[in-house]
């Protein structure tokens, strides 16, 4: 029988003497780190700082609910967040200047927020961007050289830039990019519906993308990450094979690139589902002069569970590194659309609930291989917009999506969904440049993974799906046995290495 975690219950009412006599028929050597435990459930903690554990020292062989090798490394983490976009900026507008920054600051705050370090910006219009049709950054035709480029509706107060200058006064992310329509002047048609680029556009669109990186880079904010196409051969956007990415990617874009001096590093993917990265990638990836070029792979969750076909992506491409890059669910006209199992039947709703979904696909993914986690929309309002009017998504769009927060326009209640505090639990306390490490177990129940930071503190994020249970946790020699509660995400931290 194991009594571990009965004698580290007890242990602040005994003697210090009588606490060691306990343990001897036990245990043997030095007590193991404390260890911060925190926890989100249902019954009603949010991010809360429980007392803290402490490892005993274990000679036993008895197995352990979850075992923790930091000696075993996997992938190396590049951080977690979500969207900027319009939407989110008009709805911390409708607020006053105290509550936006206690948004902002919950959202980007390392030590006291969800600490997000990895966002997402599009290229000119998304489907969240509002007041106005369709746009993007040059809407002369033929302007080939990019004389008329203008990120001006960027700089307005709820523009991209205006959003990500609020950010970081609470907090620092790196930040992807990616485009759902090159400038209308670049398209032609086949048939009606069909979209193509126009071959010969090829280097003024490349032009285009480093027009964009440097007049961001003029306003402080430097663009890590580049994707050219969100969703390529989806026929709602630019419909753009793989294929023509990668001459791209070879021929123009790279170069012009170096050419202009920038360090940005491009991305292949933002498919629109996991299935159809190992699908679709080789038609680019294949070409060992596209291939040198590319740092990262792009998917979307949209498949919700094909979690196999990131192994296979890795499998073919492990030098180079997986990030899932959105994902989101929504109704269309009070229509289901891009709905997983289980969520809600009106959108948007606050339901802690639903964050045990979003908290499983995060770890699942992390378990296959995947180095990075975005959402999509950060912020919405309580309609789940606004939208963008145009032609293409209707006047207005009302296409509901669930947000990270969620910010009542005519009321500026702010809420704060299930899916922020599972996802704050991975970005709060895994870091950029952690690596997931090895664990074993066998819990049904427990869906869990942990992380060795730079620091040298190691993360476990343990899920209970279900009631409440006990859970017994070894690591090297050490064991700690804890209570976790019903529907709940516990992390527990701990020093690897003693503290001078």
């Amino acid at each position: 029988m194991n009594t571990t975690g009965k004698y580290l219950k007890i242990r602040h009412i005994l003697p210090g003497c009588a606490l060691l006599l306990l343990f001897s028929a036990h245990c043997s050597g030095p007590a193991g780190p404390d260890i911060e435990v925190y926890s989100s459930s249902f019954d009603g903690d949010r991010l809360a700082r429980l007392e803290d554990a402490r490892f005993a020292s274990d000679n036993s062989s008895s197995p352990a609910d979850i075992t923790v090798d930091e000696k075993v490394l996997h992938q190396k983490i590049d951080g977690f967040g979500a969207s900027f976009n319009e939407a989110g900026m008009i709805c911390l507008n409708s607020l006053g200047e105290e509550a936006k920054n206690n948004v902002v600051k919950m959202l980007f705050d390392p030590a006291e927020g969800a600490g997000f370090t990895l966002m997402k910006s599009p290229i000119a219009a998304c489907d969240f961007s509002s007041a106005g049709p369709w746009y993007s950054y040059n809407d002369t035709p033929g302007d080939v050289e990019m004389k008329n480029f203008t990120i001006e509706r960027d700089l307005g107060p709820n523009g991209l830039i205006s959003f990500i200058r609020k950010a970081r006064e609470f907090g620092s992310f790196e930040i992807e990019t990616t485009m759902d329509f090159a400038p209308d002047w670049m398209y032609f048609s086949l048939k009606p519906g069909e979209k193509h680029i126009r071959p010969e556009y090829y280097p003024a669109l490349a032009k285009y993308y480093s027009k964009y990186l440097q007049a961001y880079a003029e306003n402080g904010i430097n663009i890590g990450y580049l994707n050219l196409f969100n969703e390529a051969e989806n026929h709602w956007y630019s419909n753009v094979t793989y294929k023509a990415i990668g001459e791209m990617i070879r021929d123009h874009v790279a170069s012009q690139l170096q050419s202009d001096g920038l360090t940005t590093k491009i991305q292949m993917g933002e498919s629109c589902n996991r299935p159809e990265g190992i699908e679709k990638f080789p038609a680019a990836m294949d070409d060992p002069e596209v291939r040198k070029h590319i740092s990262t792979m792009t998917v979307h969750g949209y498949d919700w569970d094909k979690f196999s076909s990131l192994d296979e992506l890795h499998e073919r491409y492990p030098d180079i590194p997986i990030w899932q890059t959105e994902v989101c669910y929504a109704k269309v006209d009070d229509k289901p659309t891009n709905v997983p199992p289980g969520a809600p039947e009106k959108m948007p709703v606050y339901d802690f609930a639903d964050g045990e979904f979003w908290g499983n696909m995060i770890m699942n993914d992390m378990k296959h291989h995947v180095s990075a986690w975005i959402y999509w929309n950060m912020i919405l309002d309580q309609n789940g917009g606004p939208w963008l009017i145009s032609v293409e998504h209707g006047d207005p769009d009302n296409n509901r999506q669930h947000s990270v927060v969620i910010i009542d326009r005519n009321t500026g209640e702010v809420t704060y969904t299930g899916l922020y505090y599972y996802l704050a639990h991975f970005s709060r306390f895994i870091r950029p440049e952690a690596f997931r490490i090895g664990t074993t177990g066998d819990s049904p129940q427990l869906n869990y993974a942990a992380f060795l930071n730079g620091d040298k503190s190691l993360i476990l994020n343990i899920i209970n799906n279900g009631e409440g249970t006990k859970c017994r946790i070894k690591w090297k020699d050490k064991t700690v046995i804890r209570d976790l509660k019903p529907h709940s995400i516990t992390t527990l931290k701990w020093n690897s290495e003693p503290q001078v």
